[in-house]
This record gives structure tokens, sequence and C-alpha cells, in this order.
């Protein structure tokens, strides 16, 4: 590979050159990433440590917490650490690395996601059946399914920016490593790896999104036969996926589902699905969660859960 490449390491521009907005940068983005490994952790070991974990929905729902952990986490932290310093830099290794981890881990929540709608439209649209069509084995299925889907989405994308040579200009103007703004630096005509992008990330991304809505439309035609509490019931579980799927899949769609190419706005739109939308999720899945709320108090507060219970 050396034979393809002349440098060692990137630089990184980062999210602005102001001292003022890179403090206020640094503090907001501490409290989000915080925010997001205390409430995503908070409802792993809920889940983990109650009865949930039993029920599909919330079963696929610690995963996501998992790996909305680890996906954030391969930015995060860079991002935060480089908004102290002068120059940002990461090494070629790294930069290579951070690609794969951020597809990888991308598309098995892509997946997952996936495979928690497909449990709403079981619940609601064949209840009868819903314990039989989401048993264990099944559910188990789905998770090893949505691993290897990420990992099926990964590599192609990583096999080829690694081959890319790398041979004149360093500078990435982006706060992590991606494919696009890799390719404007690469000493090659790179219109094939666009192209190859589109497919692997933006086409999927749209697929998978027009899937979703496609069964959510299903599934609010199938709950005009519920109950007025039902309706109210199946509503609170539907809307809070929603949001989360527009959260991640919105600027997903914005900026790999178009020409190989970058824009200023691109740095913006990509925090949504690296760090706003891994950060809101414990907050959408839980507030209004009875049965969530319930198993935390239940986990951290056994003595207030066990008074509850009595009166």
């Amino acid at each position: 590979m050396k034979s393809q490449r002349n440098i060692s390491e990137f630089i990184l521009l980062g999210l602005s050159y102001d001292k003022s907005i890179q403090i206020f940068s640094f503090v907001f983005f501490l409290f989000c990433y915080v925010a997001l490994l205390a409430g995503n952790l908070l409802i792993l070991v809920s889940i983990r440590c109650s009865p949930l974990l039993h029920q599909p929905m919330y079963y696929f729902l610690s995963h996501l917490s998992f790996i909305d952990i680890c996906y954030t986490s391969t930015v995060t932290p860079k991002l935060i650490t480089d908004l102290l310093v002068e120059k940002k830099t990461i090494s070629y290794g790294n930069c290579m690395l951070q690609v794969l981890t951020m597809h990888f881990f991308g598309g098995t929540e892509i997946f997952i996601l996936t495979a928690m709608a497909f449990d709403r439209y079981a619940a609601i649209c064949k209840p009868l059946h819903y314990v039989i069509i989401m048993n264990r084995k099944r559910c188990h299925l789905l998770v090893l399914a949505a691993w290897a889907g990420g990992a099926i989405h990964a590599l192609p994308l990583f096999s080829t920016t690694i081959g890319l040579p790398f041979c004149g200009p360093n500078v990435i103007d982006h706060y992590f490593c991606d494919i696009f703004p890799l390719l404007k630096v690469a000493c090659t005509d790179t219109y094939i790896t666009g192209v190859l992008v589109i497919a692997f990330s933006g086409m999927v991304s749209l697929v998978t999104f027009v899937v979703l809505f496609v069964s959510y439309g299903i599934i609010l035609f199938t709950l005009r036969n519920l109950s007025a509490e039902g309706r109210r019931k199946a509503l609170s579980t539907c809307w809070s996926h929603v949001t989360v799927v527009i959260l991640f899949f919105g600027p997903v769609i914005f900026i790999y589902l178009r020409p190989p190419t970058t824009f200023p706005e691109d740095k913006i739109f990509a925090l949504f699905y690296t760090i706003i939308a891994p950060m809101f999720n414990p907050l959408i899945y839980t507030l209004r969660n009875s049965e969530m709320k319930k198993a935390m108090r239940k986990v951290w507060c056994p003595s207030l859960f066990s008074k509850e219970a009595q009166s």
C-alpha cells in the first residue's frame, strides 16, 4: 500500500475556525456525548436486568442502544478533543479504521431499525400470530442478520477506500474521515468509487427508508380496526420509532444519495446521524413508555419501586 501513498496522516479542518465557536462546541458536544452514554447505558442495563429483555421490541432496543454507543464513539471523542487543539490530525491507519467502523455500525443500525419495524408490524397487524412470528430464535436471527448486513455494507466501501492512492494534499474539510471528503484528496479518478458509495450507502438507506414507511403505512391502515385505547398504545410505540428513523435517515440520504461531492452543510447534517439522533434515542423511547419507566425504577430504585407496588 505504501507505493500508492506518500502521506502518513490527514489534517482535519473541523467544524469552525472561530475560537469562541470551538469552545462552545466543546462544551455542547461533551454534554451531548455524556448524555448519550448515560442514556443508552441506562436503557441497555435496565432492559438486560429486567423481564423486558424477553420481549422482542425491548430486545431490539437494547441492541440499538449498544450500537448507538459504539457508532458515536467512533467519531465523537476525536471531535471533542480536536476542539481543544490548534492542529487537528489523524493518522492514515486511524482514518481508514474510522471509515470501516462508521459504516459498519451505521449499516448495522439501519438493519436493527428495520427489524424493529418488522416487530411492530407483526405485533399490530398479526397480533394472534405475534408470539409465533417473533419467537426467540427469529429475534436472534434478525439481530445476527443486522450485524452481518452491517459488515456486508461496510467491507466493500472500506476495501475501495483503502485502495485509493493519496500523494498530494492531505487536508480533509470535515471533522472525521468519511468517503466523499477522502475522494476529494485522492490522486486518481474517483468516479467509480463515488458510484459505489451511492450504491452501498445512498441506495441502501433510501430503499430501507421507503420499506420502513410503507410498513408504517400498513400499520396505520390496520389501526382502524383497533379500539381507541389500542390505537393510542400502538401509536405511542410507532411514533417513537418513526421519529428515530427520520432523525437518522434524513441526513444520511441527503449526504450519500447524490453525486460524489461535498458541501459545507455536510458537517452539520453529519452531526445529526453521528451525535444528535443517538443522543435523543433514549429520550424518544422512554418518555412515553410506561413499561420502560417501570423497568428503570425497578432496576435503579428497587426500594422506591417496592413502595409503589405495595401502595
